[in-house]
């Protein structure tokens, strides 16, 4: 005796995400982002505070020009590979890979403590902060495409170190004060073309996944660069050599 057929359930289509889910999804996701970028300035800050008060690594780091330089081209090598690596490793190593650069950069950049006066250092950091914290929100919520202003930075950036290069060779004040504002204006620019592009690293529906972490380690490493550079320029701007 035949069964009869039974009852099919209907088939449930993926939930499309609203738009409320996708702002949502955002919203953590560029949280993450900054919090993992405040903890990498955190980082260096301690860093370089630490390095500055102590003696022996000062004349360590900064007595040998091999183990100052060393640390530059360090620096640089992890950042150019960090993408790729990062990529094949856990989130968490990837984390791991982040904080390590910024305690390296803090090794480095402990120099500014012995030559600007901690209030000129502070002075800078906030107005940092201020220019940062507005050219990122204006990036992130502007429905302008920045995609013009990215490239134009990009080319600036490019003539921006050549002109830096020049100018270590020949010390031109006037130069000096141009690669300055110049350099300025640039990170400015780049740091709301980049936090748009980070949007774009999002992938919505994949929140708390590894992959997501990654994603907001990378982004995060990207816009600490732009505060550290832009905090320098503006440090160029208002610092006060001891």
């Amino acid at each position: 005796m035949n069964h009869p057929p039974m009852h099919q359930p209907p088939m449930r289509h993926p939930a499309v995400p609203t738009a409320e889910m996708i702002s949502a999804d955002m919203a953590a996701f560029m949280t993450k982002v900054y919090a993992f970028m405040g903890a990498g300035l955190a980082v260096t800050g301690l860093t370089a505070w630490i390095v500055a008060n102590t003696p022996l690594l000062v004349e360590i780091i900064f007595g040998n020009r091999l183990v100052f330089y060393g640390l530059l081209f360090g620096e640089l090598a992890m950042v150019w590979t960090f993408a790729s690596v990062a990529r094949r490793v856990s989130a968490l190593a990837a984390v791991g890979l982040f904080l390590a650069y910024a305690v390296v950069n803090g090794l480095t950049l402990s120099i500014i403590f012995l030559v600007y006066t901690t209030a000129s250092i502070s002075v800078a950091f906030f107005v940092t902060a201020g220019t940062f914290g507005v050219m990122s929100v204006w990036g992130l919520v502007t429905k302008r495409d920045l995609s013009g202003v990215g490239h134009f930075a990009m080319m600036g950036l490019i003539g921006l170190i050549l002109a830096m290069i020049v100018n270590f060779l020949l010390n031109s004040p006037m130069l000096y004060w141009l690669t300055t504002c110049g350099g300025v204006l640039i990170f400015v620019a780049l740091t709301a073309y980049d936090t748009q592009k980070i949007k774009e690293l999002n992938v919505i529906g994949n929140a708390g996944t590894d992959e997501d972490n990654k994603e907001a380690v990378h982004g995060a490493l990207i816009l600490y660069l732009d505060f550290i550079n832009l905090f320098l320029f503006l440090l160029r701007l208002f610092g006060r050599r001891r």
